[in-house]
């Protein structure tokens, strides 16, 4: 009679057991939200036109100097799985927008701090995360609502949100040079057939060090970071030139397997050696038959792509020489010149040329540039020349202006201008706010969460800037709810005002990239409740 009383409560008990605890799944997403939170408040700091730099050492003892998210979580060694989904995200907002990539790394962090609030007070993660969903659906409509259209044709506000982007870069005192410098840029390889089109690699941007970033240009033509091969006396400016891209290398032949010839006597020698002669000769001759006088030769791995010997005899036919051109240049430089590379010599064309007023080699600080300027027929393409006195200033100069060239692709692209200066997410904040009001039950309780995340942007740039954060913040959302969408933080004066009228704006495809990237990151993470490793 025993036996069955027995194994009545082992039968309930591996019921009940059937329903795991769930307190691994917590502590995996709590590890998770923890750690990608880390890497957030890490670039929190950087945020705005008074943000912090960081200077980054690298393992092979490179230092870099930036305030750029992207370029800063980049170069960070994240380990992390859902730490690592951040850097990503940030590099999403990158290739996107091109700006705003710390932006959208804060956003993403005040949003993943509201979920583990959320998440402690027993809300399921898929309430969150489709609350999360609508809200950020909702904010792409209402920062579209917020929207001022702009025309291409409109120089000014393109420089003013050109401006905006690097006033918040280690380069900011030079706003004034880079930002109109970026739209000439852009506007000039923008393609009337496909207006909306703009690739940034028609851009070429050139760097060179000596001098300041004032003396950064744009140059309509190419240049060449490398000076001209005149070894043996050529000539080192060339005017109405005719100019052949060649992938073939002015040298004698090699066998094509690894085996060594003996010479036994010098007839032999002399032989070999005319025969060479001969060789390039033939070349050059057919070369300047078709009136060729400048030769850009790529670079070749085989052997050299110009011999003591072959120079020589290009000097005596008066033909400029530089060599050494990088094998991913072909396409800028054939399609800047509208010429074809010539891959055999038996393919040399009078019609595969280029041609230019002006190729001449040009001295520069400590060293030398080739400039190629007057080009006939020239494509979409431009060129911008970087100066800077020291490495570190030339590379974050370059990665500034990358950022103002996207900033102008955005407006090509989406042509609409919105305000900065935390004045859109303020807004955000009021209308979302007012927003969960109307929603029932958990969701309109997640929204406003979300809501109160989005003030992180303007508390940053004012914790940033020296400000009182609490003050400016009540001050700003006090300015909104009565009517005026466009006042923000204006940084210089410490107060809030129209940040339009201070020319402080930004494209509307990096406010609705940032938020529905961070809006896709946060859901992503939040859905995860476990982590397998395979090793």
């Amino acid at each position: 009679m025993a036996a069955p009383a027995v194994s009545q409560p082992r039968s309930i008990s591996s019921k009940t057991e059937s329903y795991v605890d769930n307190k691994r799944k917590e502590d995996i997403r709590q590890a998770n939200i923890l750690a990608a939170r880390a890497v957030a408040d890490a670039v929190r700091t950087s945020l705005g036109p008074k943000g912090m730099d960081k200077m980054i050492s690298t393992a092979s003892g490179e230092v870099i100097i930036t305030n750029d998210g992207a370029t800063i979580l980049n170069k960070m060694e994240v380990l992390q799985p859902a730490a690592k989904m951040l850097v990503e995200l940030s590099k999403s907002q990158d290739a996107a927008a091109g700006d705003g990539t710390t932006t959208v790394v804060v956003i993403a962090g005040a949003f993943l701090k509201q979920c583990f609030t959320l998440l402690s007070n027993g809300i399921h993660p898929t309430v969150i995360s489709d609350s999360l969903h609508k809200a950020a659906i909702k904010a792409v409509d209402v920062l579209t609502a917020m929207a001022v259209p702009v025309e291409l044709t409109d120089r000014e506000s393109l420089i003013k949100s050109a401006s905006t982007s690097l006033n918040s870069k280690v380069v900011s005192q030079y706003s004034t040079l880079l930002a109109p410098l970026a739209v000439d840029a852009v506007l000039t390889v923008v393609d009337p057939a496909k207006p909306d089109l703009v690739d940034l690699r028609d851009i070429k941007i050139v760097k060179k060090l000596g001098g300041t970033v004032d003396d950064t240009e744009m140059v309509k033509g190419l240049v060449f970071d490398k000076k001209v091969s005149h070894a043996a006396g050529g000539p080192t400016r060339v005017e109405n030139a005719k100019i052949a891209v060649i992938q073939f290398q002015i040298s004698p032949p090699k066998t094509d397997i690894e085996q060594s010839i003996v010479v036994s006597d010098y007839t032999q020698m002399d032989r070999i050696l005319k025969e060479e002669r001969n060789y390039i000769l033939g070349m050059i001759k057919k070369i300047k038959a078709t009136g060729c006088n400048v030769l850009l030769i790529q670079k070749s791995i085989l052997r050299d792509a110009v011999t003591d010997l072959s120079l020589h005899y290009l000097a005596k036919s008066k033909i400029l020489v530089v060599k050494d051109v990088e094998r991913d240049e072909i396409e800028f430089i054939t399609k800047t010149l509208n010429c074809l590379p010539i891959a055999n010599i038996d393919h040399f064309r009078a019609e595969k040329l280029g041609y230019a007023d002006l190729v001449e080699e040009v001295s520069l600080g400590d060293g030398k540039i080739v400039k190629i300027t007057g080009i006939k027929d020239m494509g979409r393409t431009t060129t911008v020349l970087v100066r800077g006195s020291n490495q570190l200033v030339i590379d974050e100069a370059e990665r500034s202006l990358h950022d103002a060239l996207c900033v102008v692709r955005c407006l090509v692209n989406k042509r609409f201008l919105i305000a900065g200066g935390g004045a859109p997410e303020i807004e955000l904040s009021r209308q979302l706010g007012a927003w969960a009001k109307v929603l029932h039950g958990m969701e309109g309780y997640c929204v406003r969460s979300f809501a109160e995340a989005l003030e992180v942007i303007p508390y940053t740039l004012a914790e940033n800037a020296g400000l009182n954060p609490i003050a400016i913040v009540t001050e700003l959302r006090n300015r909104h709810a009565q009517g005026e969408i466009n006042a923000g933080i204006n940084v210089r004066k410490g107060q809030i005002t129209n940040i339009l009228e201070e020319n402080v704006v930004q494209p509307l495809l990096v406010s609705t990239s940032a938020i529905t990237l961070a809006t896709e990151c946060v859901r992503m993470i939040l859905k995860i409740d476990d982590i397998v490793t395979v090793r």
